[in-house]
């Protein structure tokens, strides 16, 4: 089984993890954003990409979500689990929580740039459970259960379900922005994960993002606005529980998927076979060749 994780090069250090090589690609869609790490934990083979290149050099509007992706689908990868640093909208949602999300929202400028159609073909995908409830139960599952055994951990909270509010970025929120999403009952903000998503729908790879709460965002009147400092703080500390729940995780899931993310595209593409160009097959191949 091929599992991806997308995240930091600190999720390298999994317990029981050997790397084997890294994997430089190329896609119709331009570069990945660095060389994809490939390791073995159990029998089970694990694709590492830091969205945001070696030494962070990526901004969260300049990721080439397609590329790292269709990446992903050309290594084989059937799943992908995504780690990423948020923000909090809601009080009872602390700093070094971890929120599952199961819901976007997108606040982004870039939704052209989030689907591997147009230029001559087109396709609908089904969006309404953007995660796969299947990875997403199994995370929440083994997350729980580290948390149990642990006592040091028994503040943290693993919260499954909430809603992710997709903003571009790179400068936080300002006051009124944070306060509004608030008022939409939305629960954790962030700038990476919807087009994650959305591509990995339409490549018919499984998806869920593990949420790593850092601040309040800036809406909490008695807390410090957020900083790049906090956030970086934060991450570090809950590093080693992110290691723990991958590597519990990866072994623990199912060879075979039980969701129907690996069929996403059955009735989603709408041209004509005949209307598609040769070269839009060829380009599209690696996700729509079942298809057509």
């Amino acid at each position: 089984m091929k599992i991806g994780v997308i995240g930091g090069s600190g999720l390298y250090e999994l317990k029981g993890l050997e790397i084997i090589t890294t994997k430089k690609l190329e896609t119709p869609f331009g570069n990945p954003s660095d060389v994809y790490t490939i390791g073995k934990l159990g029998k089970n083979e694990v694709y590492f990409l830091p969205r945001h290149g070696r030494g962070h050099t990526i901004l969260p509007s300049e990721i080439n979500h397609r590329a790292n992706i269709f990446g992903f689908k050309l290594l084989g990868v059937e799943r992908i689990i995504s780690i990423s640093a948020v923000g909090s909208l809601k009080s009872n949602i602390h700093p070094r929580d971890i929120v599952l999300p199961d819901q976007y929202f997108d606040r982004t400028k870039k939704s052209e740039e989030h689907t591997f159609f147009g230029h001559g073909i087109v396709a609908h995908i089904s969006f309404a459970e953007p995660g796969c409830p299947e990875l997403r139960n199994i995370i929440a599952e083994c997350a729980l259960g580290i948390i149990k055994r642990d006592s040091s951990k028994s503040k943290i909270q693993i919260i499954k379900g909430g809603t992710y509010v997709n903003m571009e970025g790179p400068a936080f929120s300002t006051k009124s922005e944070s306060n509004t999403y608030r008022s939409f009952g939305f629960d954790v903000i962030g700038m990476t994960s919807l087009p994650e998503a959305k591509l990995s729908r339409e490549a018919e790879l499984c998806y869920q993002s593990i949420a790593m709460v850092t601040d309040y965002d800036c809406w909490h009147e008695t807390e410090s606005p957020v900083t790049v400092e906090m956030i970086v703080e934060n991450l570090i500390s809950n590093a080693q529980l992110a290691c723990e729940i991958l590597a519990e995780v990866i072994v623990n899931l199912p060879e075979k998927r039980g969701c129907s993310c690996g069929n996403a595209l059955a009735n989603a593409i709408i041209t004509r076979r005949d209307a598609i160009s040769v070269d839009t097959l060829e380009r599209l191949r690696p996700i729509i060749g079942k298809y057509m």
